[in-house]
């Protein structure tokens, strides 16, 4: 099951929808779903966990803590969503996109997805943009990503 923390930032209305489409996006790839947390934070929460346990000196937007188990996808998956804004911006992509881009590059990693060499990169942007187009329609048909309050 996935679930929504958030840690040293203001809490975001996400809509349960998007638990469904993550959940979904596991099962499309031959997964079981275990627990995953998604634990939306600021960059200097998510600075401090890539200095702990990375040894890692600079800002990022996501970091995951892979627990899988066989096929049974559970994880911790760290989100800056200042940086998700602020990559946003440079890529000029909408911060909503770019939030749902990296949710499922985080699941899609824990599916076995690379994204180091230039095909890996490639195959994974391939399946970020099948998951953000043809599930993202399949399952809000238009609707809103985060809640307006």
């Amino acid at each position: 099951m996935v679930h929504f923390f958030f840690e040293n930032i203001e809490q975001i209305p996400l809509t349960d929808r998007i638990k469904v489409w993550l959940e979904d996006l596991l099962l499309e790839e031959k997964h079981k779903v275990g627990t995953i947390n998604y634990i939306f934070c600021d960059d200097e929460y998510l600075l401090q966990i890539n200095k702990d346990f990375l040894q890692h000196d600079y800002y990022t937007d996501v970091i995951t803590f892979d627990y899988v188990k066989g096929k049974t996808v559970s994880a911790d998956i760290f989100v800056s969503l200042p940086r998700i804004s602020e990559n946003a911006k440079v890529h000029s992509e909408e911060v909503e996109m770019e939030l749902r881009r990296v949710l499922a590059h985080g699941l899609l990693h824990l599916c076995g997805y690379k994204d180091k060499k230039e095909e890996e990169i490639l195959e994974m942007r391939n399946k970020e943009n099948y998951y953000l187009r043809s599930y993202w329609n399949r399952y809000f048909n238009g609707e809103i990503f985060i809640k307006r309050t």
